[in-house]
């Protein structure tokens, strides 16, 4: 039966998800209090996931337009003293419970299983991207490189500005995202 036909069923399936959020139970907890499947609960909690981030996106992580990566790259030359800056990049190895026939796919160099949050953050410390999921095994370089932020980078569709002359030089710079070691340079 499709959700709109049964508003309570929508309620229920985002109560339960919202309990599985809030409270730190695992899926076993909320088999027991809802006397439903293990998987069941993981695809109720999936599908609404998916369908808050699907949601929420666009007004909580909007596409940056050329204007307000303009107004990021003010604010780190204003604030940081570092012109055509349009972000800092960086990973955190957020830790998990290995999960069942994973090997060490999660297992990072920390020596504890996780996975990667990247995220790049404008110079008020919000962020502007995050990519949440990948293996704990991978480094922050690897995750960048294979992120959707970085592949709409290559294919010129993040409506980054024209390269800028910074002051005294003779010829126009590129906006630039920094990071650590980790992170390689290039263009």
């Amino acid at each position: 039966m499709p959700f709109a036909a049964c508003p309570d069923l929508v309620l229920y399936t985002l109560l339960r998800s919202l309990r599985y959020l809030a409270s730190g139970n695992t899926f076993t907890d909320l088999h027991y209090s809802y006397r439903l499947g293990i998987s069941t609960i993981s695809a109720i909690v999936e599908l609404v996931c998916d369908a808050i981030w699907d949601i929420l996106r666009p007004e909580v992580f909007p596409e940056p337009t050329r204007e307000k990566w303009l107004e990021i790259a003010s604010h780190f030359a204003r604030y940081a003293n570092f012109p055509n800056c349009i972000g800092a990049v960086n990973g955190k190895h957020i830790r998990i419970i290995k999960p069942i026939n994973s090997g060490s796919t999660f297992f990072n160099y920390k020596k504890f299983y996780s996975v990667v949050l990247l995220a790049i953050c404008d110079a008020n410390y919000c962020f502007t991207y995050v990519d949440v999921g990948a293996f704990g095994k991978f480094a922050d370089s690897n995750v960048f490189v294979n992120s959707q932020f970085w592949k709409r980078y290559q294919k010129k569709l993040l409506n980054l500005p024209e390269d800028r002359y910074l002051p005294g030089t003779e010829k126009p710079m590129p906006f630039v995202i920094v990071g650590d070691d980790a992170f390689k340079c290039g263009r």
